[in-house]
């Protein structure tokens, strides 16, 4: 999912994260691609020299991941945790749901959707599941219908970010 416009909410150390990705794709992987690129011409004749392709298309990756981190970067809003405040759920909250279908307990992270990542329970504001949540306080249901599933859910807990 590639947004490219709206605001991309992150903390401060998110955003020096972000910062050092692209600082490193700038320089030491596109120098390790260039150098790449130079050793596979001095190869010879390009039309049928599969190591100039292949770099030429990381490089061509390399650039689209570069210009989706600039265009992330140009969006953030450093959000302050201290600022976040835990009566209802907002961005970076962190939420503790019963799910009643399964009768289990899931803690969640909401997240701009750039950051969301399923394995760090980091789900996105836009997700279905994030939409429903934003502006819950403890104690609301949440109700989902997707794709015939019906989940329905609990807010036990808002923790502080």
């Amino acid at each position: 999912m590639e947004q490219t416009s709206g605001n991309v909410y992150v903390t401060r150390e998110r955003l020096a994260e972000l910062e050092n990705e692209l600082k490193i794709l700038k320089t030491t992987e596109r120098k390790e691609i260039a150098e790449r690129i130079a050793e596979a011409r001095s190869h010879g004749d390009l039309t049928e020299n599969a190591e100039y392709s292949a770099a030429k298309e990381a490089q061509s990756h390399l650039e689209m991941k570069i210009g989706k981190l600039e265009n992330i970067l140009s969006r953030v809003m450093i959000l302050n945790k201290d600022d976040i405040p835990s009566d209802e759920v907002y961005v970076l909250s962190t939420v503790k749901l019963h799910d009643i279908s399964f009768n289990e307990e899931i803690t969640y992270t909401l997240v701009s959707p750039e950051e969301a990542d399923f394995e760090q329970n980091k789900i996105s504001i836009k997700s279905p599941l994030g939409q429903a949540l934003l502006g819950k306080k403890v104690g609301e249901f949440i109700e989902l219908d997707i794709s015939s599933n019906k989940s329905k859910y609990k807010i036990l807990e808002i923790i502080k970010p």
